[in-house]
């Protein structure tokens, strides 16, 4: 964890750093509770893009949804009354095919991780780009690419689509839309 963001901040120093956001890559969102078709096919470039950041030295940085037992009696349960990422849980597992040994987990209890950005804006601000990816597009990674956008408005915000999997192919597009709309680059 420490090693990922000193050879980030490393690269920083020669205006490099480049920091990758792997959120909720969880077995409930990709074949569990609220797994959907196209989430598993995302698993390999993720994958691939990790790797990438990691040759280049490049922190990752990833996010965890994390719900309690009674997570059916919280204002998300009542409005999304599947259970789903429930702490300890093998749904709550980021998958087994992502090596998260050397990276940084923030959990978080809802959709976007304010967290996240405040460790971001204090240990990595002057980061050449904040890259984006994970599950679901449309709902915590477009809540997460957001608040790091509010967070720190003068770093780029990117989100790689091809690294991305909403809840439908449109509830997808739909959101990569209003990303754009906020001045996230998507590609």
């Amino acid at each position: 964890m420490a090693l990922a963001l000193a050879a980030g901040a490393a690269a920083m120093g020669e205006g490099l750093m480049k920091i990758l956001v792997v959120v909720d890559m969880q077995n409930d969102f990709i074949d569990g509770a609220l797994g959907t078709n196209e989430a598993p096919l995302v698993v390999g470039a993720v994958r691939d893009k990790i790797g990438e950041y990691r040759k280049n030295g490049f922190p990752v940085i990833f996010t965890r949804d994390t719900h309690g037992e009674d997570y059916l009696q919280t204002q998300e349960g009542r409005n999304l009354p599947v259970a789903h990422c429930i702490k300890g849980a093998h749904g709550w597992q980021i998958t087994s095919e992502l090596d998260t040994a050397q990276d940084m987990i923030f959990d978080k209890p809802s959709f976007g991780s304010i967290e996240l950005a405040r460790h971001i804006a204090e240990h990595c601000a002057g980061a050449e780009e904040i890259v984006v990816v994970g599950l679901c597009t449309d709902i915590c990674v477009i809540s997460n690419a957001l608040i790091l956008k509010a967070a720190l408005p003068e770093t780029p915000v990117t989100v790689d689509s091809s690294c991305c999997a909403g809840v439908t192919p449109q509830s997808h597009k739909n959101a990569l839309e209003a990303m754009k709309m906020c001045q996230v680059r998507v590609i």
